[in-house]
Order: C-alpha cells, then structure tokens, then sequence
C-alpha cells in the first residue's frame, strides 16, 4: 500500500511564487478552496488526482517524492527513536508512521539530529573524550564520507542528469557492445590532447590514478585488473566531459562542508564511470534477459563482480526501472562500506550488520557465492547472493582488501534472479531470520544477540543460564 503523501508546505510554496491566492490555485487544481485549504495544512493528504494537475499545470515546481522515500524516511525515523536517549517505551507504529507521512521534514530533521548526536558521542568514545571533527572543531557535524553516502542513499543511488550524460559518452567509446580501455585511450587524446601512460609500482606508488594537469598526463596503476583500469579512466574522463553538471550537483546539495563537496564531485565520478562502462538501457535489457547472473554481466561488459552488483542498485531510471535491488558492501570487521536499497530492506547506519546475514560468512571464504533465503521481522522475505571478494596490493609490505558484496531482492521477484533456483521458497521454515542490526531487531529468540534491543525491559534469573544472559 503507498504511503499517504503530505506536503502542505511545498504547495504553499508554489502557489505564493506564482502570486497566486487561494481561489485561482485551487481552480487550477480542480479543487474547492476549503479542500487546498486543509492540504495546505496538512490535514489531507495529496491524491493521486491533485498530485496529476499539479504535474500538469507546474511541471516544473511540483515533483512528487520517489515511492521508497517514506520506506527510506520511516526506517530511519525508527531507528533513531530506538535509542535508549529516548526512553524504554516505544511509540506505537500507526502514531511514528502517521508524523512521517504528515511532517516529512521535521522527521528528516530529528533523524539529522539523532545523527549529530550519535557522531558526537562515537568521537568522545573513539578519541577519549576529546570531539573534534575533521578540521579540528568539535561542531557535530557528519564526517564528509558519511554525508556523501546518505546523500546518494536520499537520491535513490540514481542521478538522471549523468547517467543520461555518461550514456551517451558510451555510445562513442563502445567496441562490439563494450566499452573499451582502448577507446578511452584514443578518446583522451584525440579530444583533449592527453596521453596515458600505465605506471608501475616502481617507487612504492599506491596512487589508483592521476591527472598531471601540467604535463598533460593521465597516469594508471599497471597493477590493476583491466577492469579497474578501464573504470578509472572512464572515471577521469568522466571528470573533464561531465565536470560541469557533476560540480552543480555537489555545490547545490547543502552538504555541511567544502570536504563533503569534494567527496561528493569524486562519488559522482564514480556513480558516471559506472555508467559509461555499463550504460543504462544496454544494462538494463542484458540484465533481465541473464536474470541478473553477475559472472555473465561482468563478462559481458567488462567489469569487476563489485562494479555489476553496484550499477545493478542504480537501475531506478523513471519510465525504465529496473528489479529492484539492494546492495552493500562489508569488510573483514562487520562495517557496513557502501549500501543502497530499492527495496524496503534497511541497513543500520551506526553499529554492525545482522550476524546471521550470509555476507559475514562470504567475507571468510572468498571466490565463493553464497546464497541465502533471509526474513525481515516485518515479514518481507529476500533472496540475498553475496560474494568474497580479495584486492591484491601488489606488494607483499601491503596486505590486500578482504571484503564482501551482497545483492538481493524481494523473494517475489525471485523469478529474475537466477541466485534463487538453489533455495526452497516455497517452504515457510527455509528462510533465515534476520534483523536490520541487534539494537533495532526485536526478534527474542535469537541466539546470535551481541547485545539486547533498544526498548526492552531485561529478565535476568541468577539461576539459570541460557546462551544470552538475559531474556526479553
């Protein structure tokens, strides 16, 4: 069932700049004043008609949020309410999802809040009392690599102006379907006059890539994979052709600091070099016909396991979306390095991943996929693949990246996902039970508990010990 939309405030906005009173703005709507009236002030939620005139008569004002954004905003709204900060009583669900469907930016605001705070608390914990941030001032703010991620998380991990963009730069540089390390090369300098040079590890360089602007030079790391290449040059010339709508992007985005935006430019060349080297219609269609196999994507198209499972998260083009799927990446620690989810599967943003997730275990044992049938305590049941992936160094005085990829979806779109033929989704005792982290699952008989959820009274008996010390 959608969520109700409320967004009083915003039609009031639109209204005013066009100096429009109540009676004209409503005509133009098809709609008494007293029913703009109680929109306006959030007593009634837009319906789908309403939200068709406004899209009609002010397409350029009026964009309705994307459909996961209330999932986005209600489970990160309860996770910040979970925090013992507030109290062991929780708030009844009908009550939390009724203020984020009818005050979404006061709900984006406690959750900003929430955050600040437990960023705040995480430094005094890490640097012994002592809250600093990255320029040396204690101001609460995220850390730049933190507000980078969420903000590709808010988008839907899909940004329309470059993906469109970096499409089209794939339709000149694609040789048999593939996007290829030589047409790179020849596009650098036949267009812009820069060469390419594969630099060694002669002289204990770890630069992946560099842009000597002087010299007119684009320099790669000849220890990558030919995949890792072709993505970094693709990511270089993404950053010339494309600087301008990447730049507009970050300095229009109100990120807290000149470091977010800096971080942001890279993760938007990042997000183009992704779509050059795996254009999106091209993508789309070949995902589907393999049911998203990622070993035949990646031959397909020339990339690593990683780069398919990631661009398989950002197929959320309006008019040709893709299954959706969520994605995250773990390391050898528990952290939670990349995540995005279409679907209304929700990653914890402080603390660890659920120990019953199969990607722990793919961490351990790489080059291996594994396969998990997974239920949420909502009730939604995912067909998770995750895969061991290890990055050489190249150097036996560095040790390599271990880490883990997960892709998944709804078990009802089992069907396109070829990962699924393995698993029993038929029967009801197949599917693991798991939880977004401990302090969010309210699931009481689970034996893998690192410590006990948010909002519980504990029973502990002195005389009798089971695996956790302490029963909910």
């Amino acid at each position: 069932m959608k969520a109700r939309l409320y967004a009083g405030s915003k039609l009031r906005a639109i209204r005013q700049r066009r100096e429009l009173d109540q009676a004209d703005f409503a005509g133009a709507l098809g709609i008494s004043v007293s029913y703009l009236s109680q929109i306006e002030n959030d007593a009634r939620p837009i319906t789908a008609s309403v939200a068709q005139a406004l899209e009609r008569h002010f397409p350029s004002e009026w964009n309705e949020p994307p459909r996961d954004e209330y999932e986005r905003r209600l489970a990160a709204i309860r996770e910040a309410i979970s925090d013992p900060l507030f109290g062991e009583t929780p708030l009844p669900a009908t009550a939390l999802s009724r203020f984020v469907e009818q005050y979404p930016d006061m709900a984006d605001r406690m959750v900003a809040l929430h955050s600040a705070y437990r960023l705040a608390e995480e430094r005094r914990h890490a640097l012994g009392d002592v809250i600093e941030s990255a320029d040396g001032e204690g101001d609460g703010r995220q850390f730049p690599w933190e507000e980078t991620r969420d903000w590709f998380h808010a988008v839907g991990n899909y940004v329309d102006t470059v993906d469109i963009a970096a499409e089209r730069i794939a339709e000149d540089c694609s040789q048999d379907g593939r996007v290829t390390e030589e047409a790179l090369i020849e596009r650098f300098g036949s267009m812009h006059g820069l060469s390419v040079r594969f630099v060694s590890d002669d002289v204990s360089a770890v630069a992946l890539r560099e842009y000597d602007r002087a010299n007119r030079c684009v320099s790669i790391s000849a220890i990558l994979p030919r995949p890792s290449r072709t993505f970094q040059l693709a990511h270089q010339l993404a950053l010339i052709e494309l600087i301008e709508p990447i730049t507009a992007i970050a300095r229009g985005t109100n990120l807290q600091s000149e470091a977010s935006e800096k971080l942001l430019t890279v993760g938007l060349g990042n997000y183009a070099a992704g779509a050059i080297v795996m254009p999106y219609a091209r993508f789309r269609d070949a995902a589907r016909a393999l049911r998203h196999d990622v070993d035949r994507l990646s031959n397909r198209f020339g990339v690593s396991f990683e780069q398919a499972c990631h661009r398989l998260s950002t197929l959320q083009r309006p008019g040709m979306r893709g299954v959706p799927m969520f994605f995250f990446r773990i390391d050898m620690a528990g952290n939670i390095t990349k995540r995005h989810s279409a679907t209304k599967m929700q990653f914890a943003r402080f603390g660890g991943a659920c120990p019953l997730w199969i990607a722990h275990e793919a961490a351990a044992s790489p080059d291996k996929i594994h396969v998990q049938l997974a239920e949420t305590p909502d009730g939604i049941r995912y067909v998770t693949m995750a895969m061991g992936l290890v990055k050489p160094s190249g150097s036996f005085q560095r040790p390599s990246r271990r880490f883990a990829v997960a892709l998944g979806c709804e078990a009802g779109q089992a069907a396109d996902f070829v990962y699924a033929d393995a698993l029993d989704l038929e029967n009801p005792a197949a599917a693991t039970p798991i939880g977004t982290s401990c302090r969010l699952c309210p699931r009481r008989n689970c034996d893998q508990r690192a410590f006990p959820p948010a909002g519980h009274t504990l029973l502990t008996e002195i005389d009798r010990r089971e695996v956790i010390p302490y029963r909910l």
